[in-house]
C-alpha cells in the first residue's frame, strides 16, 4: 500500500506564550518608565558635594551602588556621582552635612538585578523579532502556494463507502468495479495487452449518486484518492488555474497508480473558442493544461482522471474523445427496483414499523433520484420524532413521499369558499378526466390542501417506468390537463386564472408534438434546429430553419391538436357532470380525497373505466 506523508504544518506560537512574555515586558517597563523617560545626569563629586551643603537633595536621600552615588534635586530631575572604589560617604561628606541625610547603601554585585534589567528587553525585542519574521515568511508562504492545487486526500479510515453501499446503478459500478481490479491487479490486464484507462466521465442527472459512486471507488480501491472540485481550479488571477492543475497531476504522478476525482468538471471543461474570452481566458487555460496533462508527450503513468458532470452537452470534444475520457458511464435515474434497494440502504440506521413496505414507496415515486428518496426517509424520520413515536410508519412515508414530490402542506393560505369551490371542480376535473381515458397514468390522490405554490393538488402517479410515449398518450395527457380549465368554464361559466400552468404545460406538449416528434400531418420532420451557442458557456437555442408559411402551417396543427383535447376533456365533464357535483362537494368536506375513496364513486354509479377510445 502507498501511503502519502502529509506535511505538518508549521507550528504558531503558544497564544499564552505571547501573552506571558508581554506582560513581562509590559511589568519591567511600568518599573522602570521613570529611568528610562527621565535618565539621570553625570555630575562631578564636587558638585554632589556642594548639592548636599545647600540642602539641594531631595527629600535628604542619596543611594550608594558601590562607586555611583545616585540623588535627586527634585521629582524630576535626578543626579549621580563616581566616587573611588574605596572612599566612604563619610570621607566625602562632613559630619555636618550627614546628621540630616538618609543613607541607603545597596548591596554589592547585585548579579541577578542587573541580569533581569538586561536580559527582560533582550528577550523581549528578539521575540518580537521573531514573530514578525515569521508573520513575513508566512505571508510569503501563501503567496507562492497559491497556485497550489487544492485537491485532497481521501482517509480511507473515516466513512469509508464502498459498492456494498451503493445501491442500483448496476452497470455503472460493473464499469467502475473494472477500473478497481485494474488498480489492484495490473499485470493480468496487461498479459493480454490492456491498457489502463486514461479517464472515466460519470454521467447522468443530479441527485443520481455519481459522487456517491466517485466514494465507493476511493473505498474500494487501495490506492491514493485525490478529490477536488472543479470551480476549485479557477481563481481570477490568470495563470492560477493551470498552475493548480500542474501541481495537482505532478502530486498524483508522484503517488501513482492512483485515483483523481474532479468534481463538477463542466465547470472548466465547457467548449472553447466561442464567448467573450479567447485562449487567453482563464478557464481555457485551465482546460488546455487538463488535457495536456491527461493525454500530453508523457505517456505511462498509472494515474486514472474520474469526473463527474450532469452537463456533458457543453463539454469539450477534446475532453471528451478516447486517450482522455476512454469511458463514459452513464447514472440514470433509478427503476422500481432501485428505488426499493435505495429506500432500504437509507432505511439501515432508522427504526421502521413491521407493517412498512418500500415497495409500496418506490411505485409512488417514479423519477425520483437517489438523492429525492434519501431525503424522503430524513423527511419521514423528521415526522415521526416530531410526533414523539418510536418507529416509522408507512403514514409517516406517505407524508414524505407528498411533501417531497408536491410541497409542503400550506393549510394556513386563506381561500374564500368561491375560491375553495372553484379549486375543488378544477382538480376533480382533471382527476375525472385522468381516469376515464385509458392512457392517462391512475389518479393517487386528489387534494384541495394547499401544496408549494398550487391551490390544490390531483397527484397521477405511472404503473411502470416509462422511456417511450405514443402519440394517444400525450393526447389523453393533453385533455386531463385541460380538464380543470373546462370543468371551470362547464359549472362556473367563466375561466379563472388558476389554469394557467395547465394551459402552458399543455401547449409546450402540443408545440413539441409538431415540432419534434412528427406526431401531426407534416409528416416525419423536425422544426427549429438545435444550434449550440455558446456565450460564457454552453447555452441551447432553437434556430428557426422553416418558412412563414410552415410556421403558419404548425401554429395550425397545434391548435388543433389542443382543440381536440379540449372538446374530448368538455365531452367527459359534460356527460359526467352529475358524478363530478357528487365528488367535488365531498372533496370540499374532507379536503383529500385517497385513490381507494374516489375509486368508490365510479363502482357506486357504475361507471367503467376506462372509456373505450
Amino acid at each position: 500500500m502507498i501511503r502519502i506523508k502529509k506535511l505538518s504544518k508549521k507550528k504558531r506560537p503558544n497564544s499564552f506564550l505571547i501573552l506571558f512574555l508581554i506582560v513581562i515586558g509590559a511589568t519591567w517597563f511600568l518599573a522602570n518608565s521613570n529611568e528610562i523617560l527621565n535618565p539621570p545626569i553625570e555630575v562631578s563629586i564636587s558638585e554632589f558635594q556642594e548639592d548636599v551643603r545647600s540642602g539641594d537633595v531631595y527629600e535628604d536621600q542619596i543611594t550608594v551602588y558601590e562607586n555611583r552615588i545616585q540623588y535627586a534635586v527634585s521629582e524630576n530631575e535626578r543626579r549621580y556621582a563616581y566616587k573611588e572604589n574605596t572612599a566612604l560617604v563619610s570621607d566625602i561628606l562632613d559630619k555636618e552635612a550627614l546628621e540630616g541625610l538618609n543613607v541607603l547603601v545597596s548591596p554589592p554585585n547585585d548579579f541577578w538585578r542587573i541580569v533581569l534589567e538586561m536580559a527582560v528587553p533582550l528577550i523581549f525585542g528578539i521575540f518580537l523579532l521573531m514573530f514578525f519574521l515569521s508573520r513575513i515568511q508566512g505571508a510569503n508562504n501563501k503567496a507562492i502556494s497559491f497556485g497550489n492545487s487544492k485537491a485532497r486526500v481521501h482517509d480511507k479510515t473515516k466513512d469509508k463507502t464502498t459498492f456494498k453501499d451503493v445501491a442500483g446503478a448496476l452497470e455503472a459500478k460493473e464499469e467502475l468495479e473494472e477500473v478497481v481490479d485494474f488498480l489492484k491487479s495490473p499485470k493480468k490486464y496487461q498479459k493480454m495487452g490492456a491498457k489502463i484507462p486514461k479517464g472515466v466521465l460519470l454521467v447522468g442527472p443530479p441527485g443520481t449518486g455519481k459522487t456517491l459512486l466517485a466514494r465507493a471507488v476511493a473505498g474500494e480501491a487501495n490506492v491514493p484518492f485525490f478529490s477536488i472540485s472543479g470551480s476549485e481550479f479557477v481563481e481570477m488571477f490568470v495563470g492560477v488555474g493551470a498552475s493548480r492543475v500542474r501541481d495537482l497531476f505532478k502530486k498524483a504522478k508522484r503517488n501513482a497508480p492512483c485515483i483523481v476525482f474532479v468534481d463538477e468538471i463542466d465547470a472548466v471543461g465547457r467548449k472553447r473558442g466561442a464567448g467573450l474570452g479567447g485562449g487567453h481566458d482563464e478557464r481555457e487555460q485551465t482546460l488546455n493544461q487538463i488535457l495536456t496533462e491527461m493525454d500530453g508527450f508523457e505517456q505511462g503513468s498509472n494515474v486514472i482522471v474520474m469526473a463527474a458532470t450532469n452537463r456533458p452537452d457543453v463539454l469539450d470534444p477534446a475532453l471528451l474523445r478516447p486517450g482522455r475520457f476512454d469511458r463514459q458511464v452513464t447514472v440514470d435515474k433509478p427503476g422500481i427496483d432501485d428505488r426499493e434497494a435505495i429506500l432500504k440502504v437509507h432505511a439501515d440506521n432508522k427504526p421502521l414499523a413491521k407493517s412498512v413496505d418500500l415497495r409500496t414507496v418506490a411505485k409512488q415515486t417514479p423519477g425520483m433520484t437517489g438523492a429525492d428518496l434519501e431525503n424522503i426517509m430524513n423527511e419521514a424520520a423528521i415526522y415521526s420524532a416530531k410526533r414523539d413515536r418510536k418507529s416509522i410508519t408507512q403514514k409517516a412515508l406517505e407524508s414524505s413521499v407528498e411533501k417531497v414530490a408536491l410541497g409542503p402542506e400550506r393549510k394556513s393560505k386563506v381561500m374564500t369558499e368561491k375560491e375553495k369551490k372553484i379549486t375543488a371542480y378544477h382538480e376533480v376535473g382533471h382527476a375525472l378526466v385522468g381516469h376515464l381515458l385509458s392512457e392517462c397514468d391512475p389518479v393517487h390522490k386528489v387534494s384541495v390542501v394547499s401544496r408549494g405554490m398550487a391551490l390544490g393538488v390531483t397527484w397521477s402517479l405511472p404503473q411502470d417506468d416509462l422511456n417511450m410515449y405514443s402519440r394517444t398518450k400525450f393526447e389523453h395527457k393533453l385533455s386531463s390537463l385541460l380538464a380543470g380549465y373546462v370543468a371551470e368554464e362547464v359549472f362556473f361559466g367563466e375561466t379563472s386564472t388558476g389554469p394557467s400552468n395547465d394551459l402552458e404545460r399543455a401547449t409546450s406538449i402540443a408545440k413539441r408534438m409538431v415540432t419534434e416528434f412528427g406526431m401531426s400531418e407534416l409528416g416525419p420532420v423536425t422544426f427549429g434546429e438545435k444550434k449550440h451557442e455558446v456565450f460564457l458557456g454552453k447555452d441551447m437555442a432553437h434556430t428557426k430553419n422553416y418558412s412563414e408559411a410552415m410556421a403558419e402551417k404548425i401554429d395550425f396543427l397545434v391548435n388543433e391538436i389542443l382543440n381536440k383535447a379540449y372538446l374530448r376533456a368538455k365531452k367527459i365533464v359534460t356527460e359526467y357532470k352529475d358524478l363530478m357535483v357528487e365528488i367535488s362537494e365531498d372533496l370540499l368536506k374532507k379536503e383529500d380525497l385517497s385513490r381507494s375513496e374516489f375509486l368508490e364513486y365510479f363502482e357506486k354509479a357504475g361507471v367503467e373505466a376506462p372509456l373505450p377510445n
